[in-house]
């Protein structure tokens, strides 16, 4: 059916009034009212000077991306604590910026670093449409250095604030933004302008924006990352979730500064508001939560992955969805308030536990995760109830929330590693695989360049039945099997050693051993080794063939195996033809073989 002009916009708006009618009908059933505290304090004021477009707005409106910047140049203007800088440029030529509030107005690296107070980088917006701790964010700026009522934050640490990681995502503005999400009135999308996902983006680090971000990283050294979200998936009581990456991950030493310090300072602030603070939902069955929830491990693709790899505490924030848009920000502002209190606190504890994990080498590294066939244990959960009833539209069960509280028991299932490395002595890139070279610059990984050709004895993999994937996140991945093999191998002039004596030795293994998810490999760095280029013409590889099979008896053998057992292949002249060149000298013995040696 196609409609237009004014029939068209009366359908839609229709049309979309159905919709909210009925989300917002699931909405009501499940999301409580604001919780005692949650509005309290003179922060929360709009009639203060300086208050947030969000609070003017009678909290129902989150500022464009020229309103933000403009209401965080006149802070800054007034301020002498705050630095506005940018981290570079998007691809529609917005600036990412990012806010430096210390007692000492440092507005450098080497600045901030010579106070010698813990830093905090809170990041709102990778998803623009979950923005919640932009307005969150704005207030505690503004009651840090103009109302003053939280001006004591400073004493004891730094706050480095992004209030829009994805600019011009932020910018595709709309009502129509998240189908399941309550509030604010507009939002921006999801992805960026091309349509990349940033919190898929860490380890290949292909948009402009996250090569900013990493440069931000690596330049202004944060001792704690808050990465805030907001969820869209299953219903429960909590308002604020949070936590890292799994325990089989990277950096056991902070994970449990994390889990001894961190956590019970934000639960307590939050509860203290009377916010209902949890962790992070994942449940193993979509339909049955009471299959117990996932402690989930993940690659370096996220921002808690990426965070685990490089031993930067990482904190993955998900507000939840059906929560009312004041509710979850209030509830951001008061979590942004206590990790800066408990970096104050222990900071020290934190610096000690991220030297412990940089100098960490395990043994073997592990690249790819799965369940664990057992629980570890029980956890509370504070759900809310749920049936699942056959849907006609889906034709299958769906689950449908009906919002009544209840505790459940429920199992933990950790994640547990499926692939491990032997850890290398180093591994050797030829030049020609510069992207791969620059890519590694990116995250900070030390390496060397050689000035002359060696002659090295490496490891190295040769792949077998490679698969390549649909589009994704504007590469094909690719997925194969693994076969190493010892090789002396010359590597020219130019070729990059990557020693794995080093703070990011684990995120390199993660990015350049093919098995990793998140390699260079499987995100399509190297898909030139997959094709072979030589071929062999049908009227000489025929008379070739046949003298190969009456001279060699056991290829003889295999050749009529393959016949008997495969009739595609036995009625194939051309994959015969070529299953015999591939068995002679001229075929590319470097075909299918990853150019990446480890030196043991």
């Amino acid at each position: 059916m196609r409609f237009t002009g004014l029939c068209a916009v009366l359908y839609l708006n229709a049309s979309m009034a159905v919709a909210a009618g009925v989300v917002g009908r699931q909405r009501q059933r499940t999301a409580p009212a604001l919780p005692p505290g949650a509005r309290a304090g003179e922060q929360h004021d709009a009639s203060l000077p300086r208050a947030t477009p969000f609070e003017q707005s009678s909290l129902r409106r989150t500022p464009r991306y020229d309103e933000t910047i403009a209401w965080l140049e006149r802070l800054d203007a007034a301020s002498p604590e705050l630095c506005l800088v940018s981290l570079g440029k998007s691809p529609e030529g917005r600036d990412l910026w990012m806010i430096v509030a210390s007692r000492e107005g440092a507005a450098t690296p080497d600045m901030l670093h010579a106070n010698g107070k813990p830093t905090l980088l809170a990041q709102a917006g990778i998803h623009a449409g979950e923005i919640d701790g932009k307005d969150a964010g704005m207030m505690l700026l503004r009651d840090i250095v103009a109302t003053k009522t939280r001006a004591d934050l400073l004493d004891r640490a730094n706050l480095l604030f992004v209030p829009i990681f994805n600019v011009d995502g932020h910018e595709r503005f709309s009502a129509f933004t998240r189908i399941n999400q309550r509030g604010p009135d507009e939002a921006g999308w999801r992805t960026t302008a091309r349509n990349l996902n940033l919190n898929r983006d860490y380890a290949k680090a292909d948009t402009p924006e996250m090569r900013a971000m990493l440069r931000g990283l690596e330049a202004w050294a944060p001792d704690l990352y808050l990465d805030i979200h907001v969820t869209d998936g299953a219903d429960y009581q909590y308002d604020i979730t949070y936590g890292r990456n799994g325990d089989s991950g990277a950096s056991p030493a902070i994970n449990a500064w994390i889990d001894r310090t961190l956590i019970p300072a934000l639960d307590g602030g939050l509860e203290a508001m009377g916010h209902t603070p949890g962790f992070l939902v994942a449940f193993a069955d979509e339909l049955d939560p009471r299959k117990g929830v996932v402690a989930g491990t993940i690659g370096p693709r996220f921002s808690t992955g990426y965070g685990d790899a490089r031993h930067l505490p990482t904190i993955l924030v998900e507000n939840h969805s059906l929560k009312p848009y004041p509710q979850r920000v209030f509830g951001t502002y008061v979590l942004l308030e206590s990790a800066l209190r408990a970096l104050a606190a222990d900071g020290h504890g934190l610096r000690a536990a991220v030297t412990a994990d940089r100098t960490l080498r395990r043994a073997e590294i592990p690249l790819d995760w799965r369940r664990a066939a057992e629980p570890s244990g029980t956890v509370d959960f504070k759900a809310v109830a749920w049936r699942v009833a056959r849907s006609a539209v889906a034709g299958d069960r769906l689950i449908e929330w009906v919002g009544n509280p209840s505790t459940m028991n429920l199992s933990r299932i950790p994640m547990v590693p499926t692939v491990k490395v032997t850890r290398p002595r180093a591994y050797w890139i030829p030049p020609a695989w510069r992207d791969v070279i620059e890519g590694l610059k990116r995250h900070g990984i030390r390496l060397e360049e050689t000035h002359a050709a060696t002659d090295v004895e490496v490891e190295m993999i040769r792949v077998s039945d490679p698969r390549l994937g649909e589009p994704f996140e504007g590469r094909v991945p690719v997925t194969a099997n693994y076969l190493t093999e010892r090789r002396r191998e010359r590597y020219p002039a130019g070729s990059a050693i990557v020693p794995l004596d080093q703070p990011l030795g684990d995120l390199a293994a993660l990015l350049l051993e093919p098995a990793s998810p998140d390699s260079f490999f499987q995100w399509g760095f190297f898909l030139e080794v997959l094709q072979a280029t030589e071929y062999a013409e049908g009227y000489i590889m025929g008379p070739m063939g046949e003298r190969m099979l009456s001279e060699d008896p056991a290829l003889r053998g295999e050749f009529d195996k393959m016949i008997a057992e495969d009739p595609d292949f036995a009625r194939d002249a051309a994959a015969r033809l070529r299953w015999l060149y591939r068995r002679t000298p001229f075929f590319d013995e470097r075909h299918l073989l990853y150019p990446v040696g480890r030196e043991l």
